[in-house]
């Protein structure tokens, strides 16, 4: 006989499979699904075609992703730390790494949470049909966070709840349960424009009644994403980030009492290592230092990149003979941005 499992049920399983936040919706095609699809149609998923091609229409209805769904428990887990904000940390001579890269790779933790969950779930409801996603298939993983009542969806494209802020990773459990879902969160943004007031790129635009992120002019887009060479008119921007940017939430005023986790796996190995550093790791000590975490998806040769163009932006003359060597490079894109940074140097 299968037990009646409830949404409280849900959220005691999910704090002690190690997630502060948990939610039910329904799985159905999100009530903001024409949102996404009017982004992708204004171009600003840039070059990440695994948001545009064929993966796009799937993104509509979480049955496709598994026939049987019922349910869609969302999940979130924190990850900020003791550590300062980027807006807080202007240390000459290092480069700054998103937060959310700071640890090991946040997949594999998300996906062993969810596997316990699914386990416990499974013990408690009898028999089900289940999916574990964790970015990576394609759905809608914010709008069902919203719609399971984590938070709502701020200016800054970010989940926000209002008790805990918005450092969290977002993972979701697709099952066969016919669960009674959670409210929806209000939108607690009000006239708030700090995010977009900040964001060195503008790439937070006027989008309907709101705003939206136009990734081509994101930092995380051209630290992270793009693969070719970052257009000069956006290198200055970049200021001294190698990979991603939190400004948008640093700067987010429901973060200012964000709880922050003190457990190992999302602190940081090396917490805005040294530019220098950087510029004379061997690909084979990129993989050493990084090996494991999420800087890895930059890959070596667009993190040279990110790093030389975080040289030019700080303009400090002991660079000259790591960027003259990088100048000489037999890798095209990154002597290319070496010379360019080299410019800046006067």
């Amino acid at each position: 006989m299968t037990a009646v499992v409830t949404s409280q049920d849900v959220k005691r399983l999910a704090r002690e499979c190690g997630f502060e936040l948990a939610g039910v919706a329904r799985a159905e095609p999100a009530d903001d699904r024409e949102r996404y699809r009017q982004w992708v149609a204004a171009g600003y998923a840039g070059e990440m075609r695994y948001l545009t091609d064929r993966r796009a229409t799937v993104r509509d209805d979480p049955r496709q992703l598994l026939a049987e769904a019922r349910s869609v428990i969302s999940v979130g887990r924190l990850y900020n730390t003791p550590w300062p904000y980027s807006t807080q940390f202007d240390e000459a001579g290092r480069g700054w790494i998103s937060r959310y890269a700071w640890g090991g790779d946040y997949h594999d933790e998300m996906r062993a949470g969810l596997a316990r969950m699914e386990q416990r779930l499974r013990d408690e409801a009898g028999e089900m049909k289940a999916r574990i996603l964790v970015d990576t298939a394609p759905l809608l993983e914010r709008s069902y966070a919203r719609l399971a009542g984590l938070g709502w969806i701020g200016r800054n494209t970010c989940v926000i709840n209002q008790q805990r802020g918005s450092w969290f990773f977002l993972g979701e459990l697709l099952v066969s349960l016919d669960l009674d879902p959670d409210e929806v969160a209000p939108d607690r943004c009000g006239t708030c424009t700090r995010c977009i007031d900040a964001c060195p790129t503008a790439a937070l635009v006027p989008s309907g009644d709101g705003y939206t992120l136009d990734a081509r002019l994101c930092i995380s887009y051209f630290t992270i994403e793009l693969r070719g060479a970052v257009p000069e008119e956006h290198r200055a921007g970049i200021g001294s980030h190698v990979l991603g940017c939190d400004i948008c939430q640093d700067v987010c005023p429901w973060n200012r009492r964000a709880p922050v986790d003190a457990t190992a796996c999302y602190q940081p190995r090396s917490f805005a290592p040294p530019l220098e550093r950087m510029a004379a790791l061997s690909e084979g000590e990129f993989r050493e230092m990084f090996g494991g975490t999420p800087v890895t998806r930059a890959r070596y040769s667009g993190f040279l990149r990110n790093v030389v163009i975080a040289m030019g932006n700080q303009r400090r003359a002991e660079y000259r003979p790591a960027l003259e060597r990088l100048a000489a490079s037999e890798d095209a894109m990154v002597a290319e941005h070496a010379r360019w940074a080299l410019k800046q140097l006067g």
